[in-house]
């Protein structure tokens, strides 16, 4: 769900933030993360909140991709960050820049800066950005930004691809059957009216609603109408949408996936800020947000034990956020100091073998779903023909 924040940011100005959160508790959370005095809290629901939030977003992905290369290209930073100005077109996301560049005028640091806009730049873009400026090797980060943010938007959009030919399948066999029951069925009804209860009983049951559909059309239509909007309305709530999650995290296969992911999600992010010279423990508690709330209650026991001088591996492990792979990885990791390294290792093992798992799963349910609506059509066409095959049959 998109929440619209309001707070005070390290300067005393008021900022508003467009944030996507489960709740308005987790939405607060993440504004406090981003260094905000939070003042609102009011949830943006339904399509047109969806919409202002894409529309206000700012393409930080792109931002990164250009800012990299025109700093490889020897230009300075502010430089650099003029010509990203110049050539933009959206309003909101010129005005950010436009607020940046003031302020590095000012001779603050670019990190400082990035934190005075947590509407665009997140937490952990700015911590990356801060451990960068100690090394002094800006360009680096970036790339180890871009390359985190590419990889999780290939698995996100590997996911809805999977969802897109069954959803459409979903809709055209819909609006078949919606045609089926509300133009030709009634039609029908009024040819075999005169042979009453010659007709098989399923027969009469569907040229029944045909009859009710040619008297009560309009009020049909609108009960239809209000059902679609109830429903919609329902599955807009963040309550509904907790239960739906939590319901499918119950269900055995699909919740394993869905925890897989979240952590592989996890040991990505977590990960990048480590290479970027981030501590262990800050680095959890910037990360927490990425998971579910029962693996995050999980994740501060987990932190807790890393604080208390257990191995990080150990703590996962007891913790439960870690697999079999995780496990070994995270052991080689702590031997060989290269566990930033050995994260994202596991992230990407994780995302392949997710892959896997949905090209598997899709090609399985797909036929299955053709067949399904493949049957719910052909019944209905099938108990339309009954009778004019009966009366074949007796003619014969």
């Amino acid at each position: 769900m998109h929440y619209r924040v309001r707070g005070l940011g390290a300067d005393g100005a008021v900022l508003v933030l467009e944030i996507d959160a489960r709740d308005e508790h987790d939405a607060g959370e993440q504004a406090l993360s981003r260094g905000l005095a939070v003042l609102s809290v009011r949830r943006r629901s339904g399509l047109m909140g969806r919409l202002a939030a894409r529309r206000a977003r700012f393409p930080l992905l792109l931002f990164s991709q250009e800012l990299l290369a025109l700093l490889q290209s020897g230009i300075s930073l502010v430089e650099s960050i003029e010509t990203l100005a110049e050539k933009e077109q959206r309003p909101e996301a010129r005005k950010v820049l436009d607020e940046l560049i003031t302020r590095l005028r000012q001779g603050q640091a670019l990190s400082a800066v990035l934190q005075q806009a947590p509407e665009a730049f997140p937490a952990l873009y700015v911590a990356a950005v801060r451990a960068a400026e100690r090394t002094g090797d800006l360009p680096e980060a970036l790339s180890r930004y871009i390359a985190y943010q590419s990889q999780v938007d290939f698995v996100r959009k590997k996911l809805v691809a999977a969802a897109i030919y069954p959803a459409l399948l979903i809709g055209v066999g819909l609006l078949v059957t919606l045609f089926l029951l509300g133009y030709v069925v009634p039609r029908f009804s009024g040819i075999y009216e005169d042979m009453g209860n010659n007709l098989p009983w399923m027969s009469r049951v569907l040229l029944q609603w045909g009859k009710f559909i040619q008297q009560y059309a309009v009020e049909a239509g609108i009960a239809a109408l209000a059902a679609a909007a109830l429903a919609a309305h329902w599955l807009s709530r963040p309550q509904t949408l907790q239960r739906i999650g939590s319901w499918l995290w119950r269900v055995p296969a699909l919740g394993e996936r869905m925890r897989v992911y979240q952590l592989s999600r996890f040991y990505r992010t977590l990960g990048m800020l480590l290479r970027g010279g981030i501590a262990i423990v800050p680095a959890i508690g910037m990360v927490a947000g990425l998971l579910e709330s029962s693996l995050r209650a999980r994740l501060d026991r987990a932190a807790q034990m890393v604080r208390e001088g257990l191995p990080l591996s150990q703590a996962m492990e007891t913790a439960g956020l870690s697999t079999p792979v995780a496990l070994r990885m995270l052991r080689v990791g702590e031997r060989s100091g290269r566990m930033g390294e050995m994260m994202e290792r596991i992230a990407a093992f994780h995302d392949e073998e997710m892959a896997r798992w949905v090209d598997w799963f899709t090609r399985l349910f797909e036929p299955l779903l053709m067949a399904f609506i493949g049957v719910v059509i052909g019944l209905i066409v099938l108990l339309l023909y009954l009778p004019i095959f009966e009366l074949a049959g007796t003619i014969q």
